[in-house]
């Protein structure tokens, strides 16, 4: 008797998903690279924010188009598979691991770095190891407790984003009265110049890698083809509108681009507006950012194995199974853990060159799936708008090859490795290239879960 294929329990709505998708950007994020953008845009933050909130929004777009028409799991993988071919599919799946796979990494990273800093006394790998234990603990319970806590997190992350705005307004207000509080300046001033803002807008970017994660939680989803779509635009501009007004406000407390240190610009500010205390509280909340975002993160990844895994394109038994109790991907979520553990090794700077190259790619990739799309409906003779269709996903595909192109030579250079590996495990897998990548078939509805 042939078993059934695993799928995964539809609970989460259009505001679980939302919540999720902000929680994988971390909308701090913004205060936590505020120094850097802002010595490169000469004192203009919110204008590369806007920028890249604008360009991210076409790449936004196609993930909507996409995810409607193939609502299950897989995100880039599955839709460039779909719409272009099974084996360009699977080597986008495996430079979009470059992003998923190591993205819970840095966020533990980061997080423990932070930590580490305000409390030298506790080693290192404390933080890291418990960052890692929690998260895990808490993905392979279910999407469900995860999303119970994410949702306090998040709470927690909008109040110190909430109050970072109200006491940089305030601080404004009592040095220049009302009329401080609204400036063009730091949207340009007389030391803007293009090639600073679309170099920040470059670094920006960065900032808004996961609005597209959710589409990996599409079988987990409530009518995804209507509900990822909505919640991949509104996550691109909920967050976009985010950075742009923290941006504003902070470039208004601290006109221009000079700081005792970039890299911590955005405590100095903190305490340039409420003190100690207040920094303390925002250095808590950068850590309870980067734990919300770390839970997000690793089921998103977990999830994008377990897809590859049913597919058969990674070995079935191991990364397509599904806990009997709890119905997650538990072995994907455990890997995700353990590979976090190389955060005991490397740097932030080190550890995010792994990711850039294969977001970009992924990004890419999705563009040019709805062109293909577009082609393939118009010689069946079915018609589609070839503006949405088109000239969104081109202007949108020319963003991101040209932000690929922004990555330093060492990111560039491990992602060709990496896809290099790919080629050869594909073609180990093909036979040379003579047969396609194996799928199976899966169809919308809910099929009766069985453990594999």
């Amino acid at each position: 008797m042939e078993q059934p294929t695993p799928t995964l329990n539809r609970t989460l709505t259009l505001r679980s998903v939302v919540a999720f998708g902000l929680a994988y950007m971390t909308p701090l994020i913004v205060l936590g690279t505020y120094g850097v953008i802002a010595q490169t845009t000469n004192g203009t933050v919110p204008t590369a924010y806007l920028l890249a909130m604008v360009a991210m929004i076409f790449t936004a777009h196609s993930y909507g188009k996409m995810a409607a028409a193939h609502p299950v799991a897989g995100s880039a993988y599955t839709y460039v598979r779909r719409a272009i071919d099974s084996r360009a599919g699977f080597l986008v799946g495996w430079a979009t691991l470059l992003d998923y796979f190591f993205l819970p990494m840095v966020i533990w990273l980061i997080g423990g770095a932070y930590l580490h800093a305000q409390f030298p006394g506790v080693p290192f790998w404390v933080w890291i190891v418990g960052f890692i234990a929690i998260t895990t603990a808490l993905n392979v319970r279910g999407i469900r407790t995860a999303e119970k806590t994410n949702d306090l997190l998040m709470i927690f992350q909008v109040l110190v984003i909430g109050f970072f705005a109200f006491f940089s307004l305030l601080h404004v207000f009592h040095h220049s009265g009302a009329g401080g509080l609204f400036s063009a300046t730091p949207f340009f001033n007389d030391n803007s110049t293009l090639v600073g803002i679309s170099a920040g807008a470059a670094i920006a970017a960065y900032s808004f890698l996961g609005f597209d994660a959710v589409t990996t939680l599409t079988e987990e989803t409530v009518d995804p083809r209507r509900t990822i779509p909505r919640a991949i635009i509104l996550i691109a501009l909920i967050g976009g509108g985010i950075f742009v007004f923290l941006a504003y406000t902070t470039q208004l407390v601290h006109p221009g681009s000079t700081f005792a240190d970039p890299d911590s610009a955005a405590f100095e500010i903190a305490k340039t507006i409420a003190g100690s205390l207040f920094s303390s509280i925002f250095l808590a909340g950068l850590v309870v950012a980067q734990f919300a975002s770390g839970i997000a993160a690793q089921a998103s990844a977990s999830r994008l194995l377990f897809a590859m895994g049913r597919d058969g394109v990674l070995p079935r038994r191991f990364f397509g199974f599904v806990h009997p109790r709890f119905r997650t991907p538990a072995v994907n979520i455990v890997l995700t853990g353990v590979i976090g553990l190389i955060a005991l090794r490397l740097n932030v700077t080190t550890s995010t060159s792994f990711i850039n190259f294969g977001a970009f790619t992924a990004f890419t990739s999705v563009n040019l799936s709805v062109i293909a799309t577009f082609m393939r409906e118009r010689r069946e003779g079915r018609r589609l708008n070839p503006l949405t269709h088109v000239v969104f996903p081109l202007i949108g595909a020319a963003v991101d090859i040209w932000l690929l192109t922004r990555l330093d030579g060492k990111a560039i250079t491990l992602g060709l490795i990496w896809l290099a590996v790919g080629v050869l495990y594909l073609a180990y897998l093909t036979r040379l290239f003579r047969t396609p990548p194996p799928e199976i078939d899966f169809s919308e509805e809910t099929k009766t879960p069985e453990p594999v």
